[in-house]
């Protein structure tokens, strides 16, 4: 009988993983941070069950961290490409020289160029980049109708971008959805609203990463050591590819072709060329390449990636508290702000996502907390939290939404995370994605705050460690009520 039982037990799971594995392979879910928003932002909302926001409560803010949309290649990139192409030719030419099969060798690489040759400017926001901004807009309306009900003004909804065209660019599609129908302006009825940039050179609200010299001294030590890691599973799939299509590619043709898979694919909805040359299991390996190169540059991998985000956590943390002291002091209505907007980078919205937390274990959570070094995300086929096309695909982005509940709930006020339009789970907040604001502030915000960025960033101590001071959290309620931050 025991026999029988595992047995059963064994098909049964033989069955699972079957079902598991079955469904298709959709390439352009596994780009990493290349990804477009419409393919990957639904992926992570089906494995969470969100709170409910208690009755009565009701929407009284909102902050919005948003990477740009879907661009082109870089200049530097698209030199790369030309390179690939030259070459492809070359090992192509020779192939037919020495009279070698080529049955193997697929159609499309015979004369291939890129298809941004030619082109003399990169990076801009594309037009499907256009897109995810404004109908983001157009939803985030729709579902928060209170919030944006008033007449625009831009105290009240603050747009900030930082100065790189395409993060401004993004800020103008977003509002010309958020906004669509209320002013007078052509036959959409837009209307015209502000946007606001720093100075590339001391926004460190939204570009702090080019402002901290520390980090990047750190960031500029790592790339190669980054680069020792991947190169195992790159000199892998290159030795692979080489006796597939009986070519011979170097390594720098098959990071190339990688990287054209991820543009081709992104921008351009081909799937059956460059990415085609890889298996599913390959691009998923080459997924992680680049997701264990965000997390050790961008991410988990070093508390300073993050920590020098602090001041944007401030920013966040202080327009909630604004908000509360205008909804406990009864200001009329115009006269407060309702929504601040930001639109900025990947490597903004990656280093703010893990202030708060996200993608972790509740062990992490407090590995993190403590400073101490997480281990690097899992190799596939092994499932992690931490993949770049969730956490920061094109137009990627977190939402924080403050909600003002009456006397009889648990709460006064609570803040909910959304993470690409879903609520996510915090492990600070016994991962619920709903979070009383004073565990919220406790638990998540205030850790972080025992550095200032001058000296996280710009100061080092006789051992070369960046020094540690307070940022104070001492906000126009605290001093309201009386208490300390």
């Amino acid at each position: 009988m025991p026999m029988a039982i595992v047995t059963f037990l064994v098909l049964l799971l033989s069955v699972f993983e079957h079902s598991a594995f079955s469904e298709p392979f959709d390439v352009r879910q596994h780009l990493s941070t290349a990804s477009r928003y419409d393919a990957v932002k639904d992926i992570a909302g089906h494995a969470f069950l969100p709170s409910n926001v208690p009755d009565g409560c009701s929407p009284i803010h909102l902050n919005l961290v948003a990477r740009h949309g879907t661009r082109s290649p870089t200049k530097k990139r698209m030199r790369e490409l030309d390179n690939l192409a030259t070459h492809l030719e070359s090992l192509l030419k020779d192939v037919k020289e020495q009279n070698l099969s080529l049955k193997k060798v697929p159609s499309w690489l015979w004369g291939w160029t890129s298809p941004w040759k030619g082109k003399l400017k990169g990076g801009e926001l594309t037009d499907a980049g256009e897109d995810e901004l404004y109908h983001l807009g157009i939803r985030i309306r729709e579902r928060f109708p209170d919030l944006f009900s008033e007449e625009y003004h831009p105290d009240v909804f603050t747009i900030k971008a930082t100065q790189v065209p395409r993060a401004s660019a993004s800020a103008v599609a977003f509002g010309m959805g958020l906004f669509s129908g209320r002013g007078n302006l052509g036959p959409g009825h837009q209307r015209a609203f502000a946007v606001i940039s720093e100075s590339r050179a001391s926004d460190i609200l939204l570009r702090f990463f080019d402002c901290c010299k520390n980090y990047k001294d750190f960031r500029k030590s790592q790339e190669p050591a980054v680069d020792k890691l991947k190169e195992p599973i790159i000199d892998e799939i290159n030795a692979a590819l080489k006796k597939r299509y009986k070519l011979n590619f170097t390594r720098q043709d098959t990071s190339s072709l990688w990287f054209l898979c991820k543009q081709e694919a992104s921008l351009l909805d081909i799937t059956d060329q460059a990415c085609g040359l890889f298996s599913p299991s390959e691009v998923a390996l080459l997924e992680w390449t680049d997701d264990l190169e965000l997390f050790i540059l961008k991410g988990y991998g070093k508390s300073l990636n993050y920590k020098m985000g602090v001041p944007l956590l401030k920013d966040v943390f202080d327009s909630m508290e604004q908000a509360i002291e205008a909804k406990e002091g009864n200001y009329a209505p115009g006269s407060y702000e309702k929504a601040r907007l930001r639109f900025a980078h990947a490597e903004t919205v990656v280093p703010f996502s893990c202030l708060l937390g996200l993608f972790l274990e509740q062990s992490e959570f407090k590995q993190m907390q403590r400073e101490k070094p997480l281990q690097y995300p899992p190799k596939s086929p092994q499932k992690r939290n931490f993949r770049g096309s969730m956490v920061a695909p094109f137009a990627g982005n977190n939402m924080l939404v403050l909600y003002s509940c009456p006397p009889n709930s648990s709460s006064k006020y609570f803040v909910q995370v959304l993470h690409n339009e879903h609520p996510i789970p915090m492990p600070g907040c016994d991962n619920s994605d709903l979070c009383p604001f004073e565990v919220f502030k406790e638990r998540i915000v205030t850790p972080h705050m025992n550095h200032e960025y001058e000296a996280l960033c710009n100061v080092k101590s006789e051992k070369g460690e960046p020094k540690p001071a307070p940022t104070h959290l001492h906000s126009p309620i605290d001093r309201k009520l009386g208490r300390a931050g």
